[in-house]
């Protein structure tokens, strides 16, 4: 956690031929089992109690674009047999719909779960496991990259002060020497 997966995950899609469609962005740790494949996938009208119209899911949100699923690790079994389905044969369901879509989206995929673990213990689709690490990153903890403390504190110093209009130019040697001494636990 904390690590930057979605700065990289950013970073693929930018420089990418798919940079000028969309990138969208997903907690799958957030959702409930039983609401992640209608935001996920999308649903017709009258599909369930609350589905007063059509709408689109992450993944058509992301078409021709980049899905960045984080903390992938959380998704529901159910869910992961649907996103394969996405992964091999390029298609999926809305919630309610017998009518197959076509999906084109690029889908990178984060977690700080150990997968091989997760499929050893069944809660995790070994085929889908193997269908998404295609090329894999180890991003190591904050702690573990003292040499990015800077780099990072003045980012967020010129984001937060152009956002709150404030002329703030630098930290002083004490106080970035604090932030890179700093364990970064969390």
């Amino acid at each position: 956690s904390g690590t930057g997966k979605e700065l990289v995950a950013r970073a693929i899609h930018a420089l990418s031929r798919r940079s000028d469609r969309p990138f969208v962005a997903v907690n799958a740790g957030v959702f409930a089992a039983e609401l992640f494949a209608s935001e996920f996938f999308g649903h017709e009208k009258g599909a369930f109690t609350g589905a007063t119209e059509n709408r689109k899911g992450f993944v058509e949100e992301a078409e021709g674009g980049t899905l960045f699923l984080d903390e992938i690790g959380e998704l529901p079994f159910d869910v992961q047999v649907k996103l394969l389905r996405v992964l091999q044969e390029g298609e999926f369901f809305r919630v309610g719909s017998t009518t197959p879509r076509r999906a084109n989206v690029r889908i990178v995929a984060a977690t700080n779960k150990d997968l091989h673990s997760e499929i050893r213990k069944g809660t995790f689709r070994k085929d889908l496991f193997y269908r998404l690490n295609i090329n894999s990153l180890v991003l190591p903890p904050l702690r573990e990259r003292a040499g990015d403390v800077a780099y990072l504190a003045h980012h967020f110093l010129r984001r937060f002060a152009d956002e709150n209009s404030k002329e703030i130019g630098s930290f002083t040697d004490p106080a970035l020497e604090l932030l890179v001494r700093y364990d970064y636990p969390g």
